[in-house]
């Protein structure tokens, strides 16, 4: 597996090796032994799965807060999506930024993101599936959203009207949310 450093440090990119014959291929997506060889020292305890319907659909800006903060480890296994993390981590030097990444069954790349990360994707394709593993249950309690187009942090989602949930649509600006993370260093 190769680490693929973004313009924010702790989220990456991890491109697997696939091994391919006349009979189909096989990737490793996941071992703890390898990514912690790469640097990446974390135990998940929760997989989830998600499918989009129709292109355009964009779920996020979607985090939970502490003390039940995720660190995310994505894929696309079906279709193709566009993947963002932003940091916002009161702070950080990185705050509000944001890193985008093309996530596809094709492709077979996943992004690792640290607690700390609001994270959101638009589908590109109709009929997506994206699997993702967390480090922390599910916390009803502590889910939060941002808007996917909150002027402070200015997403590019190149989609022009997309396809969104209630809570989405409602979801608070970062100034007025209560999200309580703060950069450690």
């Amino acid at each position: 597996m190769e680490l693929i450093k973004t313009d924010i440090p702790g989220v990456v990119i991890l491109e697997p090796k696939v091994f391919g014959d006349h009979r189909g291929w096989f990737t490793e997506t996941y071992a703890y032994n390898t990514l912690k060889d790469l640097g990446i020292d974390v135990t998940f305890v929760q997989d989830n799965q998600s499918y989009s319907k129709e292109k355009g659909t964009l779920r996020g800006l979607h985090f939970q807060q502490n003390p039940m903060a995720q660190t995310k480890l994505l894929r696309c296994t079906r279709g193709k999506i566009l993947d963002v993390a932003v940091d916002i981590r009161k702070g950080s030097p990185t705050y509000l930024k944001w890193v985008s990444v093309e996530l596809s069954a094709e492709n077979k790349r996943q992004l690792f993101m640290p607690k700390g990360f609001a994270h959101g994707f638009v589908t590109l394709t109709e009929d997506v599936e994206v699997q993702y593993k967390v480090d922390a249950y599910y916390a009803p309690e502590c889910d939060r959203s941002i808007r996917f187009d909150d002027p402070s942090i200015g997403v590019n989602w190149g989609v022009a009207n997309p396809i969104l949930s209630q809570k989405d649509m409602n979801a608070p600006l970062l100034c007025d949310s209560d999200c309580n993370f703060v950069y450690e260093g």
